[in-house]
């Protein structure tokens, strides 16, 4: 069985949960002999043909069409970027084939309330996120008449176009796998072509993949997506370093919030908590790792309310950081407001911490040995971290049963719910 895959992100170009998701359940899905052929944003046209479980760290490159030059290259990171892959939205097709774009798109125009009809309606915009879908979305087409697959999967709306073009191209079903909705990122209503194409792309698809009850509840309350063909696989987490060394890197305790600085993540109810806190342990070191669109208000904030390096941020870390920060964390916390998953909870388990969740967060539903949240509840979030850094015992037997409970969250698992679903549509 083979797979053809649009997904936006796959390392070691990461700046959320999909990327590391699609990692697991490509690797997973390999060693279920499941081949997958993997298309990505790329400057050039090529795809990465997925043989064996190795190959998601190898990458091997393939050029449709025409051959591409061949070159050595040092690491994969070396590959990516002469690839033209990078880490924000950037144009690369001229403008013309831009502008050619919703007349491409009337080649398959079937019926006045067709899906693509939907997406060619809505994938508008001058912003350069949508411009680079459209050319992504002009590229399916030849993906999908010159590759030779049994099924098409696509990862949240960045590649649902693409997806409904590849199914139309080829007349193979499609899987629409849905990581977030723009319910979940959004503060209020979100943005409404984002929401017409994910109706659309699920809508059109012929399976739908949720990675939690929390998201397939929603899904089917605001889209309305056929029960029969919506399915739940919760992520998972496999360990991708070798040895686990704890560190003690500051006197206090470190309390660690790891993700997008956006409204989503609440990192306002994070800092809230830190300010009390620090105010009974002076001592205690709250870090604020990634970035985002509410980064400087939370830095103005901090400063408000004089916590200097008491509360620090890092930044967006790579993953080998992500493992350093680790190594030397006493308590992670996940604050969401909305989380259709949180594969970092995972990851933090993975490493002996205790971990505090959000009880609206798809890793909720999987896992015990965690205390859960209400994200508005700031008290209880208090007392909670509290409580953990006057208990260290407490700490250390919650952190070692979560350990051990991350280790039976396996993508394998997952990965044959994955092609059982593949089965079906066959």
């Amino acid at each position: 069985m083979r797979i053809l895959m649009f997904t936006w992100e796959f390392p070691p170009l990461i700046s959320g949960g999909l990327g590391t998701a699609c990692y697991g359940m490509v690797k997973a899905l390999l060693k279920n002999s499941v081949e997958v052929d993997l298309v990505l944003p790329t400057k050039e046209e090529v795809y990465f043909p997925m043989r064996k479980p190795e190959d998601v760290d190898l990458l091997p490159v393939s050029y449709l069409g025409k051959k591409g030059k061949k070159k050595d290259f040092k690491n994969v990171e070396e590959k990516i970027k002469y690839l033209g892959l990078k880490g924000y939205p950037e144009t690369y097709i001229n403008f013309e084939e831009v502008e050619s774009y919703h007349k491409y798109l009337t080649y398959f125009k079937d019926k006045e309330k067709d899906e693509l009809e939907i997406i060619k309606k809505y994938l508008k915009g001058e912003e350069d996120i949508f411009s680079k879908i459209k050319e992504y979305t002009i590229r399916a087409y030849d993906f999908a008449e010159k590759l030779k697959f049994d099924l098409i999967h696509v990862h949240d709306w960045l590649t649902y176009p693409a997806g409904v073009v590849a199914k139309k191209a080829s007349g193979k079903k499609l899987v629409a796998h849905i990581h977030a909705t723009e319910f979940d990122r959004s503060s209020i209503s979100g943005d409404e072509r984002i929401h017409k194409i994910e109706h659309a792309g699920m809508h059109a698809a012929d399976a739908v993949i949720a990675v939690s009850r929390y998201t397939s509840n929603l899904v089917f309350n605001q889209y309305r997506i056929d029960l029969k063909k919506l399915h739940i696989v919760h992520n998972a987490h496999e360990h991708d370093f070798d040895v686990l060394t704890k560190k003690k890197k500051f006197k206090g305790p470190v309390i660690l919030f790891l993700g997008r600085i956006t409204l989503q993540k609440g990192p306002d109810y994070f800092l809230e908590v830190g300010n009390r806190i620090v105010k009974k342990h002076s001592d205690a070191k709250f870090i604020m790792a990634g970035s985002g669109d509410m980064e400087n208000q939370i830095i103005h904030r901090s400063a408000y309310y004089k916590l200097k390096n008491n509360f620090l941020f890092t930044g967006f870390l790579k993953r080998q950081d992500v493992f350093e920060i680790f190594s030397f964390t006493d308590i992670y916390v996940l604050t969401s407001v909305s989380e259709p998953f949180g594969i970092a909870p995972l990851e933090a388990m993975s490493f002996g911490i205790p971990a505090i969740i959000s009880s609206r967060s798809g890793v909720a539903e999987v896992v015990d040995n965690a205390i859960k949240i209400d994200f508005w509840d700031i008290d209880r979030l208090t007392s909670s971290i509290e409580y953990l850094i006057n208990n260290p015992k407490k700490r250390k037997e919650i952190g070692e049963k979560s350990k051990k409970e991350v280790e039976t969250i396996r993508w394998q698992t997952a990965s044959e719910k994955i092609k059982k679903i593949y089965r079906g549509l066959l």
